[in-house]
């Protein structure tokens, strides 16, 4: 296991903890939906009203196949099949995230159109021009070889798909204060700025339909996160559930981050010519 995998691997509990945290709110697990656990899986920042955004710009149908390039605990792939009635395969590299988003995507019956694989998202193995459409969110963070990235993303997809980006990009306003969700330190994070992405994915192939900078909405996201946590306490589950005692310092560095430009969110809308 490598150092970006061992930072979202806890002790091999996180099922249970979700699954305890549900019961204790008193959630009927037969009537579970995949907004009931939008506060754990959708793993990014503006959770899933940013997902829905990511859906509607994919222009998805039933028969579409979406590959979520680092899938996480499965939460943008529930949203987009329960949402679109497509197929999406999520490949991620932590083991742990790949058993659970399958087992939360049983718990929510959409099991027959999530299929979640252990795999390096440079990498996948899966035939050229295979998926309609593809998607990552908040993954290139944590992967320095970019180019590979989006070569990859590229290969997989069919001519006149679209690859949707949405990412945390370095900011004009200094280093960024870790820890954050997706690294304790500098070690294992490689944000790219807006210049990068400006370069990466056209030489990669694609073409830039559109390019949409939610950093002001992030901003107030988090900060409403923040006053509804304080005036009701947290949701059952949270990202606190595998991030651990470190979730409250993270959240207030993303803010700062955040206020001081030191982070930005941008989305990229991009087709394969």
């Amino acid at each position: 296991m490598n150092q970006i995998s061992a930072f979202y691997t806890g002790p091999g509990r996180l099922l249970a903890a979700i699954s305890s945290a549900l019961d204790a709110a008193g959630v009927d697990r037969k009537t579970l939906r995949a907004a009931d656990l939008a506060a754990v899986d959708e793993f990014h920042i503006r959770g899933r009203r940013a997902t829905v955004e990511i859906i509607e710009a994919l222009a998805l149908t039933a028969d579409s196949h979406v590959l979520d390039l680092g899938s996480g605990l499965g939460g943008p792939a529930r949203t987009l099949a329960e949402m679109s009635g497509c197929t999406v395969t999520g490949i991620d590299l932590t083991p742990e995230f790949c058993e659970v988003a399958t087992a939360l995507s049983e718990w929510t019956g959409l099991s027959g159109r999530t299929m979640f694989h252990i795999g390096d998202a440079t990498a996948t193995g899966l035939p050229d021009e295979s998926v309609d459409a593809a998607v990552t969110v908040h993954v290139a963070m944590n992967i320095p070889d970019k180019p590979a990235l989006y070569a990859e993303a590229f290969r997989v997809l069919r001519p006149g798909g679209r690859f949707v980006v949405y990412d945390v990009l370095q900011g004009e306003g200094g280093e960024i204060h870790y820890p954050v969700p997706w690294a304790n330190d500098s070690s294992t994070s490689f944000p790219a700025t807006l210049e990068d992405m400006r370069a990466f994915l056209p030489s990669a192939g694609f073409d830039v339909v559109s390019e949409v900078d939610s950093s002001d909405e992030s901003l107030a996201w988090f900060q409403g996160m923040l006053a509804k946590i304080q005036r009701e306490g947290p949701p059952p589950v949270t990202f606190s559930t595998f991030l651990g005692d470190s979730f409250a310092q993270m959240t207030a560095n993303q803010v700062a981050n955040l206020a001081e430009r030191r982070i930005r969110t941008v989305m990229f809308v991009c087709s394969r010519p």
